[in-house]
């Protein structure tokens, strides 16, 4: 289940990944909204009669399969668009509505297994305790350099226990990806170190990726969190 640490080891990766630089933009929504967005195995969880979507951009860092060299890809951007779903077996995790990346080779590679990887020029800074992301407007084949999503993020001071409620550690700490592949639904198990959140808020362009994926325009400011990094360990997918 989600939470502050993963509810299962990822005994045999199939793959590290080391995430950076990552902020948590969320928003309210309404179920229904969601629930449109989602295939029909899946249900979007809901806090207080409401479910949360959110943005994360970040950056990707020494993508690798173990025993192996990093296949060249480097470090460069990501953003992804996130709901919050349970099986019907009542294992939760993210479905993701949208994933947007600059590297058309990792497209081609994770976009195989189902995911919804798209293209956008995009790049991330850090000044301190500033992060700022930009990613340009999104397109399978050519996209733009423009600022359709840009954040300038002032990190602040780690969370207090207090402050990790259990709505926080819900939708930050989540042990399994879903992803449809041909007619079958598959889930990634991930595993790494509890997120160091902290205190954030962001500025600029920020809900163009909601719309993207197919939602309205969120009528609340985002709760926004920032975590330095964390190193993920993925599983072999199999079905849901």
């Amino acid at each position: 289940m989600s939470g502050r640490t993963p509810d299962h080891p990822v005994r045999i990766p199939v793959n590290f990944q080391d995430w950076e630089h990552l902020t948590f933009l969320h928003w309210p929504y309404d179920v229904a909204t969601v629930q449109s967005l989602v295939p029909d195995e899946l249900t979007v969880q809901q806090w207080d009669g409401r479910t949360w979507v959110g943005i994360t951009p970040f950056r990707m860092v020494g993508v690798r399969p173990p025993g192996l060299p990093p296949p060249g890809w480097g470090a460069f951007p990501e953003l992804n668009v996130r709901a919050y779903v349970r099986t019907q077996d009542g294992r939760d995790g993210i479905w993701f509505l949208g994933m947007l990346v600059p590297r058309r080779t990792f497209i081609a590679a994770l976009g195989s297994l189902g995911l919804p990887y798209e293209h956008s020029h995009s790049a991330v800074s850090m000044d301190s305790s500033r992060w700022v992301y930009r990613f340009g407007t999104p397109h399978w084949l050519r996209s733009h350099r423009d600022d359709w999503f840009q954040a300038a993020v002032d990190v602040g001071l780690p969370l207090e226990a207090t402050e990790r409620t259990p709505l926080v550690e819900s939708i930050t700490g989540r042990w399994s990806a879903y992803h449809r592949r041909g007619r079958v639904l598959w889930r990634t198990p991930v595993e790494h170190e509890p997120w160091p959140l902290h205190a954030a808020t962001a500025s600029g362009r920020l809900t163009a990726p909601l719309r993207w994926a197919g939602l309205p325009a969120p009528t609340h400011e985002p709760l926004v969190h920032a975590a330095p990094a964390v190193h993920a360990r993925l599983g072999m997918p199999r079905p849901a």
